[in-house]
């Protein structure tokens, strides 16, 4: 049961890391803003669509930044108690350094319920939303606005992509052909299809075309198909590991191994999910010792400097070992879990230090 000494520096220590949180996500998003209103003006995607992408984008971000927060935020909120004699007062009062770490440590619940909430429920939603309204502005040609596939406009025909994967290998694809009045002249359904010699090249294919007779029907192994819809024009619609949630990640990452693709991104981004609230409490923890190092030193400023300079180091980490992990092979367990490790090892070094 949580005394009212718990409550208290709950409550400090959430409040300043609230306030780290929407002071990092507006710098974070003035950012992407910059980077993405070079776009504006491309195909449909005019200001408004950026504004919409921008916002249906924060979650994710919030999602991301959220250690650092933490980080920072405990910092904070423990040096204005320090500050104002509050830590001191603590001590004098029989709190050992361990209590009050471990007062510390039972607001972090309340912070990683938080992330859990937007990581898992609203960041895949906002996310899925803010890609497929962007893509869908900047690629005239095509339009997604539902969960049945890609449906595509390629001159006189149209085009269903039941699923893409992320070799761009095309499933379940369905093409319709007109003429320049508007009637149907053939439909062609193809198990799979593959860009091949800058052409599609469409697998186990049946073809219907109407003829003044009737329809006539072939049936081919395979069939090159002329598009314009290249590789480069479908990318853009590929599952992003930052649409899924966890449970849907797992799943995902299932089917791609039954499809012989590799899963090394979809791994990382799992095992990412996993070790996220894990990373709360190690930066949780590794705020508390550095200020009460700072508090027998009287150096406040710097170590708030330091914390983040912590902060940033693990937010760089955290993305250099993903890059590791998909350039040289290395298990996406590792790539998600050795960063946070390093940083476990640093903090309980840096408390049994100060204890």
């Amino acid at each position: 049961m949580m005394s009212i000494l718990d409550w208290y520096l709950g409550r400090t220590i959430f409040k300043y890391t609230s306030l780290v949180l929407f002071v990092l996500v507006g710098l974070f998003m003035f950012i992407q803003f910059l980077d993405e209103v070079t776009r504006v003006g491309t195909g449909n995607y005019d200001f408004l669509d950026m504004i919409i992408f921008l916002v249906l984008s924060t979650p994710r971000v919030v999602y991301e930044i959220f250690p650092m927060s933490a980080l920072l935020g405990t910092m904070l909120g423990l040096s204005s108690l320090a500050v104002d004699s509050e830590l001191i007062v603590m001590r004098a009062a029989g709190m050992s350094i361990t209590g009050i770490s471990w007062s510390v440590m039972k607001s972090a619940a309340l912070i990683i319920l938080s992330a859990v909430v937007i990581g898992e429920f609203i960041t895949p939603y906002a996310e899925t939303q803010a890609q497929r309204g962007r893509s869908e502005a900047l690629q005239m040609s095509i339009t997604q606005k539902s969960d049945f596939g890609l449906w595509m406009r390629d001159e006189n025909s149209i085009i269903q992509v039941g699923e893409m994967l992320p070799d761009l290998k095309l499933l379940n694809v369905k093409i319709f052909e007109f003429d320049g009045e508007g009637n149907m002249r053939a439909a062609a359904v193809a198990d799979s299809g593959k860009f091949d010699n800058n052409e599609w090249v469409l697998y186990n294919l049946r073809q219907s075309i109407f003829v003044d007779k009737g329809i006539k029907t072939l049936h081919l192994k395979s069939a090159n198909w002329q598009s314009k819809l290249g590789p480069e024009v479908l990318r853009v619609f590929l599952v992003r590991p930052e649409q899924l949630s966890a449970l849907d990640l797992d799943r995902y990452i299932a089917h791609l191994k039954k499809n012989s693709q590799n899963t090394d991104r979809y791994e990382l981004a799992f095992w990412q999910k996993i070790s996220s609230p894990m990373a709360i409490v190690v930066m949780v923890l590794l705020g508390i010792p550095f200020v009460f190092r700072s508090v027998r030193s009287g150096g406040v400023g710097g170590t708030l400097f330091l914390g983040i300079m912590l902060g940033l180091m693990f937010f760089a980490m955290a993305k250099g070992f993903g890059f590791l992990v998909l350039i040289y092979g290395i298990p996406p367990l590792a790539g998600a879990f050795v960063p946070l490790l390093i940083f476990l090892v640093i903090a309980l070094f840096m408390l049994r230090r100060v204890a």
